[in-house]
C-alpha cells in the first residue's frame, strides 16, 4: 500500500511533484483504507517524457516479442488474482464472489482476448492494387479509467496499447487506486522496458486535462460520464489527437409476452442490480408489452424482494454498497425525483436497507407506470434503480427504446427468433443482448450516439491504437 503515495514513471515508483493527497475509503464501512497521492501537470509532463523516450524502441518490437510479454503478464496476473479481487472488494465495495467472478476475472479474460486478436492480426498486407499497407503504433497514449469496473477498463486500454507497440500514461480513478497500483506492479514484474507503461493518479480536471492537452500524446482513451468525455474531447482538439470514448447509457430491455416471463424478468432485474447498478450498460429501462404488464410487475416486485444487500466480505450473490457518499446522495435524489414525478414505487425507495446503517447501501428500487419523458427514464442514475415502461406493440417498443441520447447497449427478451433478429436490427445500440446472451471477451464493446465512439476489445480494440501507412511502388 506504500506505493499509493507514489507514481509509477519510467520503470520506478517515484515521489510525486505535487503534495496533494486524498483518503481512500471502504464504502461498506466508511473507514479509510489508504491515502493516494494526487498529481499535477508537472507529474504528467514527467510521465509523458518517459513514455515518449521509450516509444522509439518499443514501437519497433516484433509482434512475437509483444506476445511473449503479454503471456508473462498473464502468468503474473493469475498469481496476483486474489490481490486484485480483494482490492476491488475494499475500494469499491464489490462483493467478493462477484469481485472474483467478474471484476478480477476481466484482467484475465480481456488479456486472453487481446492475445488471440494479436496472434490473428496482420500488421502488413498487400492490397489488390499492389500497394502495401502497414499498421503501426500510433504513439504515446493517455488512458483515463473509471471506478466502477477498475480492472475491466484498465485492461481494455492498457493491454491494446502494449500489444500494438504503443507507450502509455494511465490515470485510473483516484477513488479506486489500489487495484491500479497492483496492476502496475504486475506490469513491472513482467519486465516491460522503462517508460512503456506509466501511472499517475489524480483528479480529472487536473491530471486528465493535462493528458488530454499534452502535445506529445497522440491518442486519448476515456471511459466515464458523457459530461467528462466531452471535456476530454475539447481539451484534445487543439492538438488534433485521436480520441476514443466509452460513456454513459440508459439501456432499454424489451420484454415481449412470448418469452418465458418468470425466467427472463427475474434475470432482467438481477442484471439491472448487478454491481449495485453501477454499470454504464445496465438494463435500467424495462419496456414491457402491455398484454403481460401486470404479470411482469408481480415478477419484478418479487425479484426485487429476493435481491439481498450484504457485506462485500461475505461469499454469495448479494449486492454491495454504492461506492461513495456522493453517489449515494445522487441515487437518493433520483429516487425522490421518481416519487415526485408520480411514478409508482413498486419496490425499495428512500433510505438504507435494514441492518445497514453504516456504509453507502441502498434499497433495490423499482418504479412502475413510468413514461419515457420522466427524468428517471432519461437520466443515468447509476444505482440499483429500475424503471418499468409499458409499450403497445413492436413498433412502439422500438420507438421508446431508441428515444434516448444514449446507445451503449440494449436487451431483448422474446421467444420468437424472427422477432429477435428483426427488432435487434432496429435498435440503435452497440450491443444487443438477446434472452440473456452475455458479453464475451474478445468481442467489440462501445456505443452509438452520446454513449461514445470507438470500440474496445478484440481486434477492433487494437485498431484504435494503430496508424495506417501505405507504401507505393514496392508491389
Amino acid at each position: 500500500m506504500e506505493n499509493l503515495q507514489k507514481f509509477y514513471i519510467n520503470g520506478e515508483w517515484v515521489d510525486p511533484l505535487s503534495d496533494a493527497t486524498m483518503a481512500v475509503l471502504n464504502p461498506a464501512t466508511e473507514q479509510q483504507i489508504g491515502t493516494v497521492a494526487l498529481g499535477n501537470a508537472a507529474d504528467v509532463d514527467r510521465a509523458v517524457a518517459a513514455a515518449n523516450a521509450a516509444f522509439k524502441g518499443f514501437s519497433q518490437t516484433s509482434k512475437e516479442e509483444r506476445l511473449a510479454l503479454l503471456k508473462k503478464v498473464k502468468a503474473i496476473t493469475e498469481a496476483r488474482f486474489e490481490d486484485l479481487a480483494q482490492a476491488m472488494r475494499m475500494e469499491m465495495g464489490a462483493p467478493i464472489t462477484m469481485s472474483r467472478e467478474a471484476q478480477a476475472d476481466a484482467a484475465i479474460g480481456h488479456l486472453d482476448g487481446f492475445i488471440a486478436a494479436l496472434e490473428e492480426f496482420a500488421e502488413r498486407q498487400t492490397l489488390a492494387n499492389g500497394d502495401i499497407m502497414i499498421r503501426e503504433a500510433i504513439g504515446v497514449c493517455g488512458l483515463i479509467t473509471p471506478w466502477n469496473w477498475p480492472m475491466n477498463q484498465i485492461t481494455l486500454k492498457v493491454l491494446p496499447a502494449l500489444a500494438t507497440g504503443c507507450c502509455c500514461v494511465l490515470k485510473p480513478s483516484e477513488h479506486t487506486p489500489v487495484s491500479a497500483m497492483i496492476y502496475a506492479e504486475i506490469l513491472h514484474e513482467a519486465s516491460y522496458p522503462a517508460g512503456v507503461f506509466n501511472l499517475v493518479n489524480g483528479e480529472g480536471p487536473v491530471v486528465g486535462a493535462a493528458l488530454s492537452r499534452h502535445p506529445n500524446i497522440q491518442m486519448m482513451s476515456f471511459t466515464g460520464s458523457t459530461r467528462a468525455g466531452t471535456a476530454v474531447t475539447r481539451d484534445a482538439a487543439d492538438t488534433v489527437k485521436r480520441v476514443t470514448l466509452e460513456l454513459g447509457g440508459k439501456s432499454p430491455n424489451l420484454v415481449f409476452a412470448d418469452c418465458d416471463l418468470e425466467e427472463r424478468v427475474t434475470a432482467s432485474v438481477a442484471e439491472c442490480m448487478y454491481n449495485t447498478g453501477q454499470s454504464c450498460d445496465a438494463p435500467t429501462r424495462l419496456l414491457v408489452e402491455r398484454s403481460c404488464y401486470d404479470e411482469v410487475l408481480q415478477i419484478a416486485r418479487q425479484a426485487a424482494a429476493d435481491t439481498v444487500v450484504g457485506n462485500p466480505e461475505d461469499e454469495g450473490e448479494h449486492i454491495g454498497p454504492l461506492f461513495d457518499q456522493i453517489q449515494f446522495d445522487r441515487v437518493q435524489a433520483m429516487i425522490r425525483v421518481g416519487i415526485d414525478e408520480g411514478a409508482t414505487l413498486l419496490a425499495g425507495g428512500l433510505g438504507k436497507p435494514d441492518g445497514h446503517e453504516t456504509g453507502w447501501f441502498v434499497k433495490p428500487t423499482i418504479f412502475s407506470d413510468v413514461s419515457n419523458d420522466m427524468r428517471i427514464a432519461r437520466e443515468e442514475i447509476f444505482g440499483p434503480v429500475l424503471v418499468i415502461i409499458p409499450f403497445e406493440d413492436e413498433t412502439d417498443a422500438i420507438s421508446i427504446a431508441n428515444d434516448t441520447p444514449y446507445g451503449l447497449a440494449a436487451y431483448l427478451q422474446t421467444g420468437n427468433a424472427d422477432r429477435a433478429e428483426r427488432v435487434a436490427g432496429k435498435l440503435r445500440a452497440g450491443a444487443v443482448h438477446i434472452n440473456g446472451g452475455g458479453f464475451e471477451y474478445g468481442s467489440p464493446f462501445g456505443g452509438y450516439k452520446q454513449s461514445g465512439n470507438g470500440r474496445e476489445g478484440g481486434i477492433m480494440g487494437l485498431e484504435d491504437y494503430l496508424e495506417t501507412k501505405t507504401l507505393h511502388g514496392l508491389g
